[in-house]
């Protein structure tokens, strides 16, 4: 069974925005999409770039680097081969936890 972290408050994550944090030493991006939370590797597969500071379409975030897409909600690549970690996420009252 999954260990689950406290990242964040609910409000430290205003819809339509995403926050970097730190999960077990592992760099994880946490994504407010429409009230729902999801959490992904911040970095790019490509060359590493923040995921936190892309942009979001739907639940889709694209590098600011260079422009690569992933899933919020599986982590795959929209275009490429490749993909980034995804992390199970759930909310206690106001906080934001993510599996460990």
């Amino acid at each position: 069974m999954s260990e689950f972290v406290k990242v964040a408050k609910a409000s430290e994550v205003p819809q339509g925005s995403a926050k970097s944090v730190e999960v077990s030493g592992h760099k994880v991006a946490v994504f407010n999409v429409g009230g729902t939370f999801y959490a992904l590797a911040s970095a790019c597969a490509h060359r590493g770039g923040p995921l936190a500071e892309g942009d979001v379409d739907g639940t889709t975030v694209t590098c600011p680097w260079h422009g690569w897409s992933f899933d919020l909600k599986t982590g795959a690549a929209t275009h490429q081969a490749a993909s980034v970690p995804t992390f199970a996420v759930k909310v206690e009252g106001e906080d934001v936890l993510v599996s460990a």
